[in-house]
């Protein structure tokens, strides 16, 4: 069965950086888009950045320019690099999967969820 485990999470100062990484294991298709979602106390779910499998990259507008989403295909590892963190970028955050396929818009489609990884910037 499909797996995701995220880690990296932990707690950083303001302006300071943190890396997260996402293995995900028994994915059934030949090609993926990958994401990252977050979702702070009280708030909704919201994508971070996506990955294509054509390594095509997409991002929210709040964190433009700060992350930046990378895969390693032969690792099936997903990532993300956070720079120049902000108090409003703590949040649980999770990798997503889903298939291939259209889809609406940007952030729907993902079925397959990691367990989630603490970010907390003070």
């Amino acid at each position: 069965h499909v797996q995701l485990v995220e880690s990296g999470g932990g707690s950083v100062l303001v302006g300071g950086s943190l890396s997260l990484s996402c293995v995900v294991s028994g994915w059934p298709y030949t090609a993926a888009c990958l994401g990252w979602f977050r979702q702070a106390p009280g708030k909704e779910r919201e994508g971070v950045a996506a990955i294509d499998s054509d390594g095509s990259t997409s991002y929210a507008d709040s964190v433009k320019g700060r992350f930046a989403i990378s895969k390693d295909s032969a690792k099936n590892t997903l990532y993300l690099q956070m720079n120049s963190l902000k108090p409003e970028d703590t949040a649980m955050y999770y990798c997503a999967a889903r298939p291939p396929g259209t889809y609406p818009h940007l952030w729907s489609g993902y079925d397959h969820w990691g367990q989630g990884t603490q970010v907390t910037v003070s």
